[in-house]
């Protein structure tokens, strides 16, 4: 465990860590040495030897005094450690969720992020003083205890000695038990907080479904197994812990009897029994309270546990030196993809040109969306290659992607922040003017004075402030500022109003302006104005290709596919009289 916290601390919060643990250790061999020196003590007190008593006394006050600025050292460097300790747990796991691939982030993970974020990483971060402490003290203080025997009596020292394995094998085994029944916990207390926010957050949808929809099913079903789960960790930890508890008791038995015994034999004295007894009652103490906590080591395990397998995604492969493109084209060659089931492209290819608009159409499921995600390198193709200027994605790096490639999806999340800051995420760097300016392009500029507060208004969480094509035009507002040469974007299928489609089609024409774009296109004003469209055929290919004018001449699929369009778009509904 001590190693497994080691290699999450940093360089500070390995010292403090290291030196809190010094600390404890000193502390616990001195309450040993204590309890020791109270034999003699004990011994001249029962033969009315008051100046022997007395000097060993001195002796017990001495290793007291020790043991007390041992522990308040350990305390006052425990508390920093903690603090430094969780600083590292909360960096390293954000430094790792910022590393993960995106397509691990595919399913939600809200509910065990959250978990080991809070409860897991604080749990952890006190551990060290408020667990391991007791837990050390609990073996370093009868290990010292049980050496000191053997100075006194080596046979009822012995018959300690031979408890010891017996305890250990208990303890292990409690530390196991109460190990999975916490991580059947964690998980479902992951499950239940991911349909609470879940939830939570599609409140607007769940109210038109009324009463006893299939989301309050799901949330009582989850919060009915963490229930379950927390029921079974309390029935076998408490279990484990009263086993461990009689073993223990077990050992102070035998070393009653036996005391009895050689008492009784005349081996030993009855002050020197005594006084052992006393020993054996400070050597069984420090064990139970051990055994209390080691269900504690084993919650934190699991938190550990967490943040291994995370350590364990494997992340998509780097160049040593990344490459770098000629130019900002695109070329899709033999690709083939399907998110580990059946294959959503097969053996795609296709160039989008450098400076030019490429237009996507297909089907529902065809694999518009999967394109634009292959280009972002959210992941990496099963077979063939897709590239940025004649370099393939992984050897130009997923630094070099990001800055080339501004995706705008159809669902946009906004922070819950300003208006102005939620653009400003785009580029950091430049002026409070230059985010004005680039929001403008995208007219966010209308929505600011529509709302109390102008720019620095608040949108709200995930932007539910804003209508959904409010929230596309700040997205694109971030792309323009990110100004990358390549920009993806994936149109809003929703209607949108007369006011929301205007803006974004003005603001598609001003991120084209000297840049890949690479749109899934429904509106029949893109599709038209693309320098080239690709139409996918449903079953992970390419149908036909080529600009608008020549697909219509030649009669084909997309032909049809505009004409349907077109007569979609001219139906009216008309009242009855």
């Amino acid at each position: 465990m001590i190693r497994r916290l080691l290699r999450y601390c940093s360089p500070r919060a390995r010292k403090l860590f290291l030196a809190e643990l010094g600390f404890i250790v000193t502390a616990a061999a001195l309450q040993g040495v204590a309890f020791i020196l109270l034999v003699p003590v004990l011994q001249h007190l029962f033969a009315e030897d008051l100046a022997g008593a007395s000097g060993w006394l001195i002796a017990v006050a001495a290793a007291a005094l020790g043991y007390i600025v041992a522990a308040w050292f350990a305390s006052q460097v425990g508390m920093q450690a903690s603090t430094a300790l969780l600083d590292s747990l909360l960096t390293r796991l954000g430094d790792r969720l910022v590393g993960l691939p995106v397509a691990w982030f595919s399913t939600d993970r809200t509910g065990s992020i959250t978990g080991i974020a809070t409860q897991g990483a604080m749990f952890i971060s006190t551990m060290p003083y408020a667990i391991l402490r007791q837990i050390i003290t609990g073996f370093v203080t009868p290990a010292v205890v049980l050496v000191g025997m053997y100075f006194f009596d080596w046979r009822l020292a012995l018959a300690m000695t031979a408890m010891v394995p017996v305890l250990a094998i208990v303890y292990r085994w409690l530390s196991k038990r109460i190990g999975r029944g916490d991580a059947e916990h964690s998980e479902a207390v992951a499950e239940a907080s991911s349909r609470v926010i879940e939830f939570a957050r599609a409140q607007p949808a769940l109210r038109t479904a009324g009463d006893g929809s299939i989301s309050d099913r799901l949330v009582a079903e989850a919060l009915e197994g963490q229930h379950r789960a927390y029921r079974g960790l309390l029935m076998t930890g408490g279990a484990a812990i009263a086993t461990f508890g009689a073993v223990v008791q077990l050992s102070l038995t035998v070393l009653l009897v036996l005391g009895a015994y050689l008492a009784i034999g005349g081996t030993i004295n009855p002050a020197t029994l005594i006084a052992l007894l006393v020993l054996g009652v400070r050597f069984n103490e420090p064990i139970v309270a051990a055994g209390d906590l080691g269900g504690g080591v084993s919650v934190a395990r699991t938190t550990l546990d967490q943040l291994d397998a995370l350590a364990a995604v494997p992340s998509l492969p780097e160049p040593q030196t990344p490459a770098t493109p000629n130019d900002w084209q695109i070329e899709f060659s033999d690709v083939s993809f399907g998110y580990g089931a059946d294959p959503v492209l097969q053996n795609l290819s296709f160039r989008a040109p450098s400076g030019a608009m490429t237009a996507v159409v297909g089907p529902s499921g065809s694999g518009k969306t999967t394109i634009t995600k292959l280009i972002a390198r959210f992941y990496d193709p099963e077979n063939g290659t897709v590239s940025i200027g004649g370099a393939p994605l992984p050897e130009l790096g997923s630094d070099a992607v990001e800055a080339a490639v501004a995706p705008v999806f159809q669902d946009v999340y906004l922070f819950d922040d300003s208006i102005l800051n939620n653009v400003w995420i785009g580029n950091p760097d430049l002026t409070r003017e230059d985010v004005i300016a680039a929001a403008r392009r995208a007219r966010v500029d209308e929505i600011a004075q529509r709302l109390p507060g102008g720019w620095d208004a608040r949108v709200g969480e995930g932007g539910s402030n804003l209508s959904g094509g409010e929230r596309q035009r700040v997205s694109i507002a971030r792309a323009l500022l990110k100004d990358a040469p390549i920009v993806l974007l994936d149109e809003a299928t929703s209607a949108l109003d007369i006011g929301n489609e205007i803006a974004i089609q003005e603001a598609i024409d001003h991120v084209r302006a000297d840049r890949t774009l690479i749109v899934v296109a429904h509106r029949l004003q893109t599709i038209m104005t693309a320098d080239q469209i690709i139409m996918l055929d449903g079953n992970g290919g390419i149908r036909e290709s080529g600009s608008h004018d020549e697909l219509l001449a030649a009669g084909g699929a997309y032909a049809r596919y505009w004409r349907e369009r077109v007569d979609a778009a001219g139906w009216q509904l008309t009242a009855s009289e």
